[in-house]
């Protein structure tokens, strides 16, 4: 795909298997810093070293998304040029906030730069030192919006397009918010239990997977129920495209039913530190790569 398909986004923009990691890694990036930023904010003192999980998590998986987004331009080294205008005598910066690809390459930048601070401050708490203390909550609070912009607009860029399955549809935004967010909310919860210290947070966590991953299922019903009347749906789920959908599903189902589990255990002290321990890392896996088979079934079956 070339800048100007980019820019434009009129017709199949041809992407490769660069864009899945880049849908991919953007929900879990904006997602966990959501999720962290809100057990910071809201949270009980206690959740604060699960909030620094997520914004370790969202600064590791934030790295490949440039790298990632350039490499399926087809020009990487001119992807500058989505952010500043070099046309002579029209020097400066290249916003076009009716394009969802400039948008999405400037909040993507924008957001870096919080998730970068977060990262930092996170990792100087834990070495006992102050990081700018006073900004640590103000940087939370403002960043928040774009983690779950930068989880969100992936599904968004997809329905505004003029490609078949992707603009028949108005759940791709929320579908992959909610898959984003159930990611994130998976991969910290099998994290905390690295860390004990973070364990009282087991259980908010378990408990916002599950209510993520109903979420989901519930715009996976709405996204066949759109695609019905509209004659996308045997494009969207035939062969080879219903293997994908069976592995998100699966991943679905067994994030539900572990996170149903861990969320009905009381998250104070020693059993809280048990839920946590209790859990397997097959049913993150399993959720990580039905997240990853969802977005792939959407994302091709259309081109």
């Amino acid at each position: 795909m070339t800048l100007d398909d980019a820019q434009h986004f009129v017709r199949d923009p041809d992407w490769t298997w660069y864009i899945l990691g880049y849908f991919f890694f953007a929900g879990l990036t904006g997602g966990s810093y959501l999720l962290a930023s809100m057990l910071r904010l809201f949270g009980k003192p206690e959740d604060e070293p699960a909030a620094r999980i997520g914004y370790y998590v969202s600064f590791v998986a934030l790295l490949p998304c440039p790298v990632l987004l350039t490499l399926d331009l087809g020009q990487p080294l001119r992807f500058w040029h989505m952010l500043v205008n070099t046309t002579p005598g029209n020097l400066g910066l290249n916003f076009k906030y009716w394009s969802p690809m400039s948008v999405g390459a400037w909040a993507l930048t924008i957001f870096g730069a919080f998730a970068t601070w977060s990262f930092v401050e996170a990792w100087t708490l834990d070495r006992e030192r102050r990081f700018f203390p006073r900004l640590g909550k103000l940087v939370s609070f403002a960043g928040a919006p774009l983690g779950l912009f930068v989880a969100g607009y992936t599904g968004v860029l997809l329905s505004v397009s003029n490609q078949p399955v992707w603009s028949d549809t108005w759940t791709l935004g929320g579908l992959f918010l909610a898959s984003g967010l159930s990611g994130s909310a998976a991969l910290m919860g099998w994290l905390v239990r690295f860390r004990r210290e973070a364990s009282p947070s087991v259980g908010a966590l378990a408990l916002g997977e599950r209510w993520f991953q109903i979420l989901e299922l519930a715009l996976i019903v709405a996204f066949v129920v759109t695609l019905f009347p509209t004659g996308a749906l045997e494009r969207a789920f035939g062969p080879p495209w219903f293997a994908l959908w069976a592995a998100a599903l699966i991943g679905l189902f067994s994030g539900l039913l572990s996170g149903s589990t861990r969320a009905s255990i009381s998250p104070d002290g020693t059993v809280a530190v048990r839920a946590v321990h209790a859990a397997s890392t097959l049913p993150t896996t399993l959720v990580l790569a039905g997240i990853i088979a969802l977005r792939a079934a959407i994302i091709f079956s259309a081109q």
